[in-house]
């Protein structure tokens, strides 16, 4: 069996903006709450290689992987793949990025592994785990997208005639 998690979420932010914050690596531990650390390897034109490192789990085990991330401006897509891949046989993300009608961003994350056979959870697991992850992470990013937002219309100079 092989895991696939498919998830989406709408932010009322231009895709612009959106693409920057989630692309800017160094950030990521003040756009994600599991984060405690990303230490970038090496970058090569559109590929970083990065390690990310998470806060303690509930057992107090701290995760840590190297990963591999590709961007795709023109396209708005990024794709990522564990390098170190831990409990997983392999780990392959695809972020998808789209303008909306309004002005928003509808910003998917879609999600496919195996799991070793040894690892503490299952494909099933590990996809209703991250199903459930993923779900609050973008709930977070939406918040933070949508405050930098906000507060980029307050500071732009208003337009007059």
């Amino acid at each position: 069996m092989v895991g696939h998690t498919e998830n989406a979420i709408t932010i009322a932010a231009p895709v612009d903006l959106v693409w920057d914050m989630t692309n800017d690596l160094e950030n990521w531990p003040r756009l994600f709450s599991e984060y405690a650390s990303v230490e970038v390897l090496s970058r090569d034109g559109n590929s970083t290689t990065f390690r990310l490192t998470m806060h303690p789990d509930d057992n107090g085990k701290v995760w840590s992987w190297v990963s591999e991330r590709v961007t795709d401006r023109e396209a708005l897509s990024v794709r990522a793949r564990r390098v170190e891949t831990g409990p997983f046989e392999f780990m392959d993300i695809r972020w998808r990025y789209a303008p909306t009608a309004d002005g928003g961003t509808r910003m998917e994350w879609t999600q496919d592994f195996a799991m070793k056979p040894d690892a503490p959870v299952d494909d099933a697991g590990m996809t209703d785990m991250i199903n459930r992850n993923s779900r609050v992470q973008m709930a977070l990013i939406r918040d933070r997208v949508e405050k930098a937002a906000a507060s980029k219309r307050r500071a732009a100079p208003a337009m007059t005639d």
